[in-house]
């Protein structure tokens, strides 16, 4: 009664609310009774508090994972605004900023602290957090650690090995969709007892779902009624399944009067960028999206979701319409459904399972590895190389990782390359003695080309001996002084490699085909996810 009574006064003090929901206090109650736990509840209905109330009574850092840097961003601000002892640790941080939280975790002082799944890829970081004691993992989207689910993402499958090492007791699982079957993979992957999982349902009332059977050709002109019969304009996503739709599609919208944008993740990110800003502005009201657009778009009064192409999975479904009116105001969500679009996420799924062969050529590359040094790969040169594209690469990656064939130590970036703000005059004469010789031996070794020198860093390396770390950090300083404009590309991953000998020879070949299997038996759930028995799929008749 009296551990209640606490969290029910924090819950009044700190949030301002009298009570919970039912699903949310089963929820509450669980975490601070010990247990592991994972909530399945719609979009808006408070998943964030069941891990932000209980972080207060427990008595060591909660960690949070999350996918994606604004929906970090976004419960930061809330917490902060709440008085609450809040920190991520991210890509858009300084290093000073990055030293000062972790100094701020190391001492106790921060309750919850937020990183991306990446961020424990990270050797360094590990050893970090390791140090430090956890009492609950929080793992946001959850969904995105099964192979069966939407939204996957392989690094998410490392998370329970991660929750292992780093001896953490108890783990929070929340997310707004899993079908009973990833669902089950989540619990079981966790070790979270059945009881333990909240699942309050998906309906919400003021959805309006309609799905109308149309051919191709029928499409667009049924698209037009549909965006005509919303009061325009008002907030309209239109999901489309491949990019050229995307660009076709708005282009169409906007030759019959409709102020449309398309969205995907071929365009720049800038150009992403501000396009979804302008979208939640209210400048822009409809975007014509593949599922790259969703995950952090909080706007809540989106008043249409209509999906040209078929959906992936009734899980992306329910995800992509779960963003249309969060204000509680009715919202239309209509799918315009043949089966000629069936084709088209089978091409995908298929797309995403590597032959054998192709598994076969990364673990030769593995194999190739010289005796106790790492195997350092650029996964977009790799993907190319192999035939294997990025997205399944990662997973094989992932598979390497968890039968214990490789372990990842850090990443960084191959190329760096600056453009001078100042003159180098000016930076040189901030330092003395060997720190100039230094910086000199920077800019000597960087050739320009029109404005922006390219570091070259073996040079550094074999003429002054000149550590790239050391190079790097120096670079990064004078980025943050305003000295210069840095670049960064070309991501490199560093792994150990455990098993040297079970990638070469007949062992090679043997866990190629173990590996192929797993591929194999992903493709069959997948293709299995989006083939519903409905009745808007069958032939339509002429």
């Amino acid at each position: 009664m009296q551990a209640s009574t606490a969290y029910l006064k924090t819950l009044k003090d700190v949030f301002g609310f009298d009570g919970l929901r039912g699903g949310q206090q089963s929820v509450v109650e669980n975490v601070l009774a010990g247990h592991s736990a994972a909530a399945i509840f719609p979009t808006g209905s408070g998943k964030s508090l069941c891990y932000q109330l209980p972080a207060l009574h427990l008595p060591h850092l909660t960690l949070v994972i999350s996918p994606l840097l604004a929906l970090m961003k976004d419960q930061l601000d809330f917490l902060r605004s709440k008085g609450i002892a809040a920190a991520s640790i991210d890509s858009s941080l300084t290093y000073d900023e990055s030293r000062e939280v972790m100094r701020s975790v190391k001492a106790g002082e921060t309750k919850i602290l937020m990183i991306s799944v990446e961020r424990l890829k990270n050797e360094r970081f590990r050893q970090f957090i390791s140090s430090v004691p956890i009492s609950l993992l929080v793992v946001d989207e959850a969904h995105c650690i099964s192979e069966w689910g939407h939204n996957f993402r392989p690094d998410y499958l490392k998370l329970p090995a991660y929750r292992t090492q780093l001896n953490i007791p108890q783990v929070l699982l929340l997310t707004a969709t899993a079908t009973p079957q990833v669902i089950d993979d989540m619990r079981n992957k966790f070790g979270i007892a059945q009881e333990n999982v909240e699942v309050t349902g998906f309906y919400r009332h003021n959805l309006d779902l309609n799905v109308l059977p149309c051919r191709e050709e029928e499409k667009d002109e049924a698209l037009l009624s549909l965006i005509h019969s919303v009061p325009f304009p008002q907030p309209t996503i239109v999901y489309v399944t491949l990019q050229q739709t995307s660009e076709s599609v708005a282009g169409k919208l906007r030759a019959a009067g409709v102020a449309a944008q398309a969205y995907h993740a071929g365009m720049a990110s800038e150009d992403r960028q501000r396009i979804q800003n302008a979208f939640m502005r209210g400048e822009i009201n409809c975007i014509v999206a593949t599922i790259a657009f969703g995950m952090g778009v909080d706007k809540s009064d989106i008043r249409a979701v209509i999906h040209y192409d078929l959906p992936k999975s009734v899980e992306n479904y329910s995800q992509e319409i779960g963003r249309a009116g969060r204000d509680g105001q009715p919202s239309v969500c209509s799918v315009l459904a043949n089966r000629e679009s069936v084709s088209v996420l089978e091409n995908f799924v298929f797309g995403d399972t590597p032959d054998l062969i192709a598994i076969r050529a990364v673990i030769d590359e593995i194999g190739a590895t010289p005796a106790g040094k790492p195997w350092e790969v650029m996964l977009t040169r790799l993907s190319r190389e192999s035939n294997v594209r990025q997205l399944p690469l990662k997973t094989l990656l992932v598979y390497l990782e968890l039968a214990g064939i490789i372990e990842p130590q850090f990443s960084y970036f191959a190329d760096y390359r600056f453009k001078m703000l100042v003159s180098a005059e000016q930076i040189l004469s901030q330092f003395d003695g060997e720190r100039r010789q230094f910086v000199e031996a920077i800019f000597q070794c960087s050739p320009k080309s029109r404005t922006w020198h390219s570091v070259d860093f073996d040079a550094l390396w074999q003429g002054f001996s000149a550590e790239r770390k050391r190079a790097v950090t120096a670079l990064d300083y004078f980025a943050d002084k305003g000295w210069i404009e840095l670049e960064s590309k070309q991501m490199m991953d560093v792994y150990r490699v455990n098993c040297l000998e079970a990638c070469q020879g007949e062992q090679a070949q043997q866990l190629s085909q173990e590996m192929h299997a797993l591929f194999l038996s992903k493709e069959e759930s997948e293709i299995n996810a989006f083939m519903p028995c409905c009745p808007c799929l069958k032939p339509i008749p002429v």
